[in-house]
């Protein structure tokens, strides 16, 4: 036989589309061409491939090869298809029987002495082939993230010749049973741990109820940091097909899966990050920080501090929950359901309005400073709380705050209400947020004034009212009344935050 097709997948973004790996043997000179839009990476698996199969002991056939990645226009990406084209070399040279890979896919990168490397975005691969219903043959250090996968049959193995004895028969590979991967061991910060700081802590419980975005504002040093990352241990925890998704985008992008399993995400970027660092991209497009942050929480500290550019392009993901990123020849689509809680100083020195130091910016300063920050921007973040100083009583007090735990359960509840109700407060829009809300028509009349002396947008409106609910879920109530709206607007106010 001198034609051998071999079936594997393709890495775009969290797809995994297939690819059919074509090989065909001719007479002629020898040589190889492999066409199929291939990058730099995958043509190199030429070279890679005949070592390994010289190496390893088989034949490598002296015949016009000519290598075939269908479809043709879909971009083919690193050492993945090394073992798919070494399988169909020996196939199509009859070293290895055609049938033998009936129902079977695989993937991974050869070392020049046949062993087999581990590839990045293995469980996408995975999840694909168990919808196919076929076995697939992995790399060994690939086997535990493509057993997340569930009902799958994983091959795995450390060698080429493993492989092919499997595939003869000789010595037929295990199906990998993993256990599945531990609970982190470090448990996440303990919000006992935080002094005073009381509306700062009903702002965070409340944007944890809600799944709300949230901006704490103050002076240096007064625990802005400290409370946001006590937010994921307030979350409930993620359901299994939450934590997939997580995993997915941390294979990838290349990053481990099982010491962080089951743990919401906390992702905290320094302020000098790139647009494309934090949004994805590249030549390459890969997931950057607000989908790393799915499911779990993207930290902005010293908020102003990032170049605006970067901010702006936040925006539309923070609504659509995803990415869509476009080149001029591909384009990838990465999920971004993060939850944004960021920090920021009133001013450049940080102590406008702090009892403890003068500020000594001037008005332009401040002005600049503060304008670094878009009203649309802010106009998404749902809860802007002021963080003032401590007064030294509160400070060395030795009286702990509130545990996790309890405020968990507390949200817990909310969101089970919020569950019955069809999703998280933070996503409720239109028709569905007015009839949950079923504001009275004293309560209406109201909040339109205030709405029209404070000079609030349609979207902040919506907001107010989203976060109103989540007041009312978590005081067991089924609609939010007078106070909730007044609690809900006071978060609305930062030109009073700031101004000092």
């Amino acid at each position: 036989m001198t034609l051998a097709i071999i079936h594997t997948r393709a890495g775009l973004g969290l797809e995994a589309p297939e690819v059919l790996v074509e090989v065909h043997l001719a007479n002629g000179l020898p040589g190889i061409t492999l066409v199929g839009l291939p990058e730099a990476a995958v043509k190199e698996s030429r070279e890679r491939v005949r070592s390994a199969l010289i190496n390893a002991g088989f034949d490598f056939p002296l015949r016009r090869i000519t290598l075939n990645l269908a479809p043709a226009d879909l971009p083919k990406e690193g050492g993945r298809f090394d073992l798919p084209i070494a399988l169909g070399l020996l196939v199509a040279s009859g070293q290895v029987p055609p049938e033998a890979l009936d129902g079977v896919e695989c993937a991974g990168e050869l070392a020049l002495d046949g062993r087999l490397r581990p590839v990045a975005g293995m469980l996408p691969m995975a999840m694909a082939t168990r919808q196919a219903r076929r076995r697939l043959i992995v790399p060994r250090a690939n086997a535990d993230e493509a057993a997340l996968a569930g009902d799958l049959e994983v091959l795995p193995a450390d060698h080429l010749l493993e492989v092919v004895a499997h595939l003869l028969g000789q010595a037929p590979l295990l199906p990998h049973r993993a256990s599945g991967p531990a609970p982190a061991a470090t448990p996440p910060p303990d919000l006992a741990d935080v002094r005073g700081q009381h509306q700062a802590r009903r702002a965070l419980e409340v944007a944890a109820a809600g799944g709300h975005n949230l901006l704490f504002a103050g002076p240096p040093g007064t625990g802005k940091t400290m409370l946001a990352s006590r937010l994921p241990g307030i979350l409930p925890p993620l359901t299994e097909q939450e934590a997939l998704e997580v995993a997915a985008i941390r294979s990838v992008s290349g990053l481990p899966h099982a010491a962080e399993w089951g743990v919401r995400p906390f992702r905290a970027p320094h302020h000098t990050a790139s647009a494309v660092a934090l949004v994805g991209g590249g030549s390459r497009p890969r997931p950057g920080e607000i989908s790393l942050a799915h499911r779990g929480v993207l930290f902005l500290d010293e908020l102003p501090e990032f170049s605006r550019h970067v901010l702006e392009v936040m925006r539309e993901p923070m609504e659509s929950g995803q990415i869509h990123i476009a080149r001029a020849s591909h384009e990838r689509r990465f999920p971004a359901g993060f939850q944004l809680v960021a920090a920021m100083n009133p001013c450049p020195c940080g102590h406008l309005g702090d009892p403890r130091r003068a500020c000594h910016c001037t008005a332009a300063q401040i002005q600049r400073y503060q304008s670094r920050l878009s009203g649309p921007l802010l106009d998404r973040i749902d809860l802007q709380v002021e963080v003032p100083a401590l007064a030294p009583e509160q400070l060395t007090s030795r009286e702990p705050g509130e545990a996790s735990a309890t405020v968990r359960e507390r949200v817990l509840a909310a969101r089970a209400r919020q569950a019955a109700r069809g999703g998280l407060n933070a996503r409720l829009a239109g028709r569905d947020l007015e009839a949950a809300c079923g504001l009275v028509a004293t309560d209406r009349a109201w909040l339109a004034g205030v709405l029209e002396r404070l000079r609030l947008s349609a979207r902040a409106y919506h907001r107010v009212l989203r976060v109103a609910l989540t007041l009312a879920d978590l005081a067991g109530e089924a609609r939010p009344g007078r106070d909730q709206l007044i609690e809900a607007i006071g978060y609305r106010q930062l030109d009073r935050l700031l101004k000092g």
